[in-house]
């Protein structure tokens, strides 16, 4: 549907400038790292240097073609009908209590841009497979390297899909129930060719329990089921810590950038045993991860606030399944999972809501509400009233309530407004309404502490309940 501009006199925020110049410097540190490994150890990591300096060229290739798309695309998608309006914004049209007016008007913001940052990564990705692949002519008896590349096409695969059912979401705006469905559909070629490719199925066990399960148990089909899960948890668990100028696309590359980070630890200090697979598994997830991070970069510079593009869900199925992807065909399906400490807490905290009906009332977005004279973000609210609750939602409510979680406001006329259940109006709660900016920034800290700790237990903690860290 068209919208006019609003005639509010309002003008809108001074433009801030996202972190590019940190997240660049910390790519650059990793990709360096990773070259002068290769460099120390020619004689294993064989031709690795020739695809990681493409990759990372590709990257910069990647950021630049993001960056200058995007305008040229904005025009499009708008005279498509594919725009938003930022409801957090002066410029958007209220009363004069500072409450939304409907029809809401407002400036339009052109979504989804995911689906032109995925164009490019996959365009990227297609290219860049004969330099993966190189050494496949030069040593013939290898068998590994032809089943490397059908699960790195495969990978590429699932990722199409994804940012296809993910366009397709945006456009018919589906339900919760078949957002969990969609990206286990996606996740099938790539656990099909894992099955096929005789995938590992077990686990070590910590040593405590090893004297009655003893050093190794394989999960067989449960192992799928939990790769399967963690496809699914990657691809929405974006998706619901949402709703605040550059968060999607931030947490996306503070997550990149940690899966990087690990892949150097691993070629670094831990690659023995079975050194040309361990080698593979970690470059595999490089080479996937390197041009998402160049075309994120792109995309945050126009995304961050004041924003002058969407994401939509494109953006966050897309880059839910590249770390799916990147940890389950990298083999370490595991360790992705702590990097998304954020998100699971996001998720367990969302939970009542997420059941509606069945616990707390959902609203349709749960962003965070707008103080009109300071143009910042606040807290916002939920309303129902507390005897209309099943027995679990009124238990929750009760919990809530008494551990201060949520911010709870008695009406009246009985009705109760709860603060919506996210980190987002936590964070909102505990520290004040602030500017979107800052609320962006703080999350992204949030994140990046969470990134360490996500270390600490993969490096140290694992040493004390296992006898050998991988």
């Amino acid at each position: 549907m068209a919208r006019r501009r609003s005639a509010s006199p309002a003008k809108p925020p001074t433009a801030a400038k996202p972190p590019t110049g940190a997240v660049l410097a910390a790519t650059a540190a990793l990709c360096a790292g990773v070259a002068r490994y290769c460099q120390l150890n020619a004689g294993t990591c064989g031709s690795a240097a020739v695809p990681l300096v493409v990759s990372v060229c590709l990257a910069g290739v990647g950021c630049a073609a993001t960056l200058a798309l995007i305008p040229a695309m904005s025009e499009l998608l708008v005279a498509a009908g594919l725009f938003g309006i930022d409801l957090n914004k002066a410029t958007t049209r209220r009363d004069a209590a500072g409450v939304l007016t409907r029809p809401i008007e407002g400036i339009k913001v052109p979504e989804p841009m995911g689906l032109v940052t995925g164009t490019v990564y996959l365009m990227l990705m297609f290219v860049f497979i004969p330099f993966a692949f190189v050494d496949v002519a030069d040593r013939p008896g290898i068998a590994w390297n032809h089943v490397k590349l059908t699960e790195f096409i495969t990978g590429l695969l699932s990722i199409t899909c994804m940012l296809f059912l993910g366009f397709g979401d945006d456009v018919l705006n589906l339900k919760w129930r078949h957002k969990f469905i969609l990206p286990s559909a996606a996740a099938l070629p790539m656990l099909m060719v894992y099955a096929s490719n005789h995938g590992v199925t077990t686990v070590t066990v910590p040593l405590v329990l090893q004297p009655w399960l003893g050093r190794l148990v394989d999960l067989g089909v449960l192992y799928y089921a939990f790769m399967g899960m963690l496809s699914i948890f990657c691809t929405n668990a974006i998706n619901i810590l949402a709703g605040v100028n550059g968060l999607e696309v931030g947490q996306s590359v503070v997550i990149a950038l940690s899966m990087l980070a690990n892949n150097v630890v691993q070629l670094v200090f831990f690659i023995e045993g079975n050194i040309e697979e361990r080698l593979w598994n970690n470059l595999f997830s490089i080479y996937i991860l390197l041009p998402f991070t160049g075309v994120s970069l792109g995309l945050l510079y126009h995304n961050w606030f004041p924003s002058a593009v969407f994401v939509g869900d494109t953006y966050c199925y897309f880059a839910g399944m590249t770390f799916a992807v990147s940890g389950i065909l990298g083999h370490n399906p595991k360790t992705v999972l702590l990097f998304f400490i954020p998100q699971v807490a996001n998720f367990i905290f969302s939970l009542p809501q997420l059941m509606n009906s069945r616990a707390i009332p959902c609203p349709r977005h749960r962003m965070p509400g707008f103080v009109t004279s300071t143009q910042e973000v606040k807290v916002s609210y939920t309303t129902f009233r507390a005897e209309e609750l099943t027995s679990l939602g009124r238990a929750i409510f009760k919990l809530c309530k008494a551990t201060g979680l949520c911010e709870v406001v008695e009406e009246e006329d009985g009705s109760v407004r709860m603060s919506n259940m996210t980190i987002i109006c936590l964070c909102l709660k505990l520290c004040g309404p602030m500017r979107e900016d800052r609320l962006t920034m703080r999350l992204l800290g949030l994140q990046l502490a969470c990134t360490l700790l996500a270390f600490t237990i993969r490096y140290k903690v694992a040493a004390l309940a296992y006898e050998v860290v991988e």
